[in-house]
């Protein structure tokens, strides 16, 4: 056992001490929270036009704070911008996340002196709650490789800019430094398909450990490895024993992947965003994610079914219940107030407080009415995927054609498949039946005939690679909507099918 690997025992062990600690008392922690974040800013340019200083219990705190998404807080961003303080939350940010909105266009999250444990740290006890479960460790002495954004940043007004994976670059510990891969140089490179080229040859023949990153572009990774070495990653990396992911549910690649890899090995879920660090997978035999109620975020939780409601439910934490989708809202001390980051997500555990990450407020079909979600359409494809197990699917989205030149309106799957069916239409079928049986509304609509039975789609190999090098988002954190409500990325992929 190296220097690394023993000296994080101890430390694994504290860091889940003091997580049963919260855990034990996580809505006493919440409350405690709100009334800190209150505090903290009532001196804000935000706290007093939102008069702060009245505030003394929930209700106090609804009636003040609406909910909002990033254009609700662009006015405060652009004062910042401009060199004032105090805006959002006390002093300056020390960095703006730059991230890509599909409203708002970019959009500057502020990650503020207070905020950024709140990544750097939940990442760092992830590891540490692994390593407490499971009693392995030794990946930490071998190189660890982060395929992540570019640490480049830029500077205005006193504050750096950069993206998430880039700024949580700049803060890994320095014990790990010497393990990380790849070299800064090779993060820096902009173009994605070069700086992959860059990272394998930087990153062969070495004893990887640890591989982290969004699964898609880890699997290209491994599929340009496999194509220069002929070998799959057990052969290439002997030493690689853990995989660590967030950003996309892990499903639909997870057959894929360790195929490539060519063995099973343990993989650690994370739920991190611009907007902050909020979940992390705490046991290795259970379903979800657990909520992180310590960190500096006082959540509150909006049920889907009521988000486009003029004023929609909002609950705390002891207000939730179980298997009940809710859009996500956070107040932070990054300076971020009734703040709906998109995600909705969905409680499979009360005691303690864990979630499933269901899907994107605004990435759902309802062109009928029919309201499907991410969580339906991935569940449908993992079960037609176990009805076919010869299937392997690299990527699929979903979107309505409400105008078809003959017959009724349909779902259109469109499907980048590794391996095809022996039988597309039963597999089609299948898909259909487990969607009917998910969601009634579109039950409804096919018993009524007002849609017909979905329709599907294979694609040329590639296609949303392709499609992602068309829009610049190759790479990085980026990654495709599951379902959209328009026909956009539909059309664009729909000219490269079969």
């Amino acid at each position: 056992m190296g220097f690394k690997s023993f000296l994080s025992k101890p430390l694994a062990a504290y860091a889940a001490k003091k997580q049963h600690q919260w855990m034990a008392n996580g809505r006493a922690v919440q409350d405690n929270w709100r009334e800190k974040l209150v505090q903290s800013a009532k001196l804000t340019t935000f706290g007093q036009d939102h008069h702060f200083q009245d505030i003394g219990n929930y209700e106090d705190f609804k009636q003040a704070v609406a909910v909002k998404d990033y254009e609700g807080i662009k006015p405060y961003v652009h004062r910042i911008l401009e060199g004032e303080e105090n805006v959002l939350w006390k002093g300056k940010p020390l960095y703006f996340a730059k991230t890509s909105g599909t409203t708002s266009g970019v959009k500057y999250i502020p990650i503020t002196h207070e905020s950024i444990h709140n990544h750097i740290g939940s990442a760092k006890n992830a590891l540490l709650n692994y390593i407490f479960e499971t009693g392995k460790s030794r990946f930490l002495d071998n190189k660890l490789i982060f395929l992540s954004g570019s640490p480049e940043m830029e500077k205005k007004a006193g504050i750096h800019f950069g993206r998430l994976s880039g700024i949580s670059n700049h803060h890994v510990p320095a014990y790990l430094r010497t393990n990380q891969l790849p070299s800064y140089e090779t993060n820096c490179i902009e173009d994605w398909e070069e700086k992959l080229e860059k990272i394998i040859d930087e990153t062969l023949g070495e004893p990887m450990g640890l591989i982290s990153g969004i699964p898609p572009w880890v699997q290209m990774y491994f599929d340009r490895i496999q194509a220069r070495t002929g070998k799959q990653i057990k052969d290439v990396f002997p030493e690689f024993e853990l995989f660590v992911y967030g950003g996309v549910n892990f499903e639909p690649y997870k057959a894929k992947l360790f195929e490539s890899i060519g063995k099973s090995i343990d993989s650690i879920e994370l739920y991190p965003a611009s907007e902050g660090f909020f979940a992390y997978q705490d046991k290795f035999d259970s379903e979800g994610l657990l909520l992180l109620l310590d960190e500096g975020i006082f959540y509150e939780f909006i049920p889907a079914e009521e988000y486009f409601d003029e004023k929609p439910t909002r609950l705390k934490l002891d207000e939730v219940e179980l298997g009940k989708n809710y859009a996500l809202v956070i107040n932070s001390n990054a300076g971020l107030w009734g703040y709906s980051i998109g995600d909705t997500v969905k409680f499979v555990s009360l005691d303690p407080y864990r979630v499933i990450v269901s899907g994107r407020i605004k990435h759902f079909i309802s062109a009928f009415g029919e309201h499907v979600i991410g969580e339906e359409v991935e569940k449908a494809m993992k079960f037609a995927c176990e009805r076919h197990p010869e299937v392997e699917v690299i990527e699929f989205t979903v979107a309505p054609i409400v105008t078809p030149k003959e017959g009724l309106p349909y779902h259109e799957w469109l499907v980048e498949f590794a391996r095809e069916p022996h039988d597309l239409e039963a597999f089609a079928k299948d898909l259909d039946d487990k969607m009917v049986e998910l969601n009634v509304y579109y039950e409804d609509l096919i018993v009524g005939s007002i849609l017909r039975p979905l329709v599907l789609e294979p694609l040329e190999r590639n296609a949303f690679i392709n499609y992602m090098k068309s829009e610049g988002k190759l790479g990085g954190q980026n990654k495709v909507p599951r379902l959209s409500n328009d026909r956009k990325i539909a059309d664009a992929l729909a000219k490269t099918s079969k």
